[in-house]
């Protein structure tokens, strides 16, 4: 009998993942599918102060204990994106590019991303100096001068992180004084590094490879005037000016306003039945954790009625999800605890091996970088530990060359993934793959041991017509939730083709590769060690990118 689950959660960010909490508490039979990180834009901000009963908290902790908690309860994850959907009827079907998904309710909640600003400079500086995630390119600017454009709470918090990275802070906002809360905004005003532009914008950001001006106006007095930073170095802006809703796949499914946020009830119930969206996808005056989880709550728990009631009068067998853990399991985890791996994760990890069709073998070029080499070293065994159908072969630098020269290793720490056949399928680690990047590293693993990703027979074709050698690096920080996306982007178009190659690397592992590349954002795709993109992408994107390369 064909899976139908009670709800699928599109989107795992702290809406979703506190529907996905209070669903499986409620013993329902839960799906979430997310298609980056969970724990959605709080990932990228640095601290959370203002969620009730936490007094502080990183925004990836929390998103972390969030998805923990609701796995605790019974609910399922999966990596995917939605391509398509059918929300009619009794049982709605999402078309996904891991497959089809049946489900008796929805719920929305895939949020919104950062707004552009758009002013001149903007689009060609990004990645060259103007950014839009603190936490993930906040390093980038030590030592440097940086400029916050925007007057609410992203802007206020975020320049308050930045000041433990930049020499100093200046927040410019059009608006005469902070939107946030008071208690923010005079954190901001007493910090001797921060100085405050009201009244202002800018104009323009202006250099050649990196910034090296910027113009501003305040609207008061109609002065303009222009910021140089001290010769030889250049300096960043923030920009932090609210959000757009991720909402362009429901067009024509559900109901939207004039500026693309889903409509709701005051049940957060959709003009369609039994979908319901949740969190910043939808209009609402604040838009903060706190509001977010309690949407996510009220969805669940309305829906716990109507999908008992839905079960028996399809006829539908009710699932019992939720079991206690044994106090044999909670002594196992404990024992384990001080591993690379927490049980946790190596309990997921054992399932996710069964599934490989073949073997894969892990080999490591390590050498003088002998901490990172060591982590990457136990990682590795502990990987191998696992299941039969991983291997490791770890090698000092020169040691091999036959290898190195196969995976064109260079003189950093490097995993590759071979196959079953010991041929190298062009996706290699330059660093250590944890953080959010684990996911990818092990999601390479599973396409190459296959079955793999599912992928549209439409993307599959355009990877096949890649004709000419292309090889990829895709710069990131380990702290970056937009990173895996590109990274398992990228490395799924060179497991299908073999004239890609796509290499992950840590970068702020090797400031010497920063530095070749004059990157200060990430992440970043360098293309045949030339042309250089920033920002997050989708496959598709990617594609495009290579054959405008190519």
């Amino acid at each position: 009998m064909e899976k139908i689950y009670d709800l699928i959660i599109i989107g795992a960010g702290p809406a979703g993942l506190s529907a996905a909490l209070y669903a499986g508490r409620a013993q329902m039979d839960v799906l979430v599918i997310e298609k980056a990180e969970a724990g959605g834009q709080i990932t990228s901000t640095s601290e959370v102060v203002n969620y009730p009963g936490i007094e502080e908290i990183s925004g990836v902790e929390l998103g972390h204990k969030m998805k923990k908690q609701a796995s605790s309860f019974g609910a399922q994850f999966t990596k995917a994106e939605v391509l398509d959907m059918d929300l009619t009827g009794d049982i709605k079907k999402l078309i996904t590019d891991a497959g089809e998904f049946k489900s008796l309710s929805i719920i929305i909640a895939t949020g919104a991303n950062p707004r552009k600003l758009g002013f001149p400079g903007e689009k060609e500086f990004t990645g060259r100096g103007v950014a839009y995630c603190a936490t993930c390119d906040g390093e980038f600017f030590t030592g440097l001068e940086v400029f916050v454009i925007g007057a609410g709470y992203a802007a206020a918090e975020e320049a308050i992180f930045l000041t433990k990275f930049a020499k100093k802070v200046t927040i410019i906002a059009r608006e005469p004084d902070f939107t946030c809360a008071k208690s923010i905004a005079e954190k901001v005003l007493k910090n001797p590094k921060i100085e405050v532009q009201f009244n202002s914008e800018i104009l323009e950001a202006t250099g050649e490879e990196k910034l090296e001006r910027a113009k501003f106006r305040n609207n008061v007095t109609k002065t303009i005037w222009e910021f140089k930073p001290e010769e030889n170095e250049s300096f960043g802006i923030f920009v932090f000016i609210g959000y757009e809703p991720q909402s362009k796949i429901f067009k024509d499914k559900v109901q939207m306003d004039k500026y693309g946020y889903i409509m709701t009830n005051e049940d957060l119930e959709t003009n369609v039945k039994d979908v319901y969206a949740v969190g910043d996808i939808r209009p609402k005056k604040l838009r903060q954790v706190v509001t977010a989880v309690a949407d996510g709550a009220l969805a669940s728990t309305v829906l716990e009625k109507i999908i008992e009631e839905k079960r028996e009068r399809l006829g539908l067998k009710v699932h019992k999800i939720h079991e206690e853990k044994s106090k044999e399991e909670e002594v196992k985890e404990n024992i384990n605890s001080q591993k690379f791996l927490s049980e946790d994760l190596r309990s997921q990890l054992r399932e996710i091996f069964k599934k490989f069709v073949s073997p894969v073998k892990l080999v490591a070029i390590l050498d003088e970088y002998k901490e990172l080499s060591g982590d990457i070293k136990n990682l590795l065994l502990e990987l191998d530990e696992l299941s039969e159908k991983i291997t490791v072969s770890l090698y000092k630098k020169g040691e091999n060359i036959s290898l190195e020269k196969n995976i064109d290793a260079q003189d950093y720490p490097t995993i590759a993934i071979l196959d079953s056949n010991d041929n190298y399928r062009g996706v290699k680690f330059t660093g250590l793959p944890s953080g959010h990047e684990l996911n990818s590293f092990i999601l390479a693993m599973y396409n190459i041991a296959g079955p793999g990703q599912a992928i549209s027979e439409e993307l599959l074709k355009e990877i096949e017509t890649i004709d000419k050698p292309i090889k990829l690096k895709i710069a990131v920080s380990l702290s970056c939730s937009l990173c895996p996306e590109v990274v398992v982007g990228a490395q799924r178009i060179a497991t299908l083709n073999k004239n890609v190659q796509a290499e992950m690397v840590e970068i702020f592992a090797f400031p010497g590769i920063r530095e070749q590349y004059k990157i200060m954002s990430v992440p970043a795709i360098i293309i045949n060690d030339k042309e250089i993109s920033f920002g997050k992408k989708s496959m598709d994107e990617i594609i495009k990118l290579i054959k405008k390369n190519v």
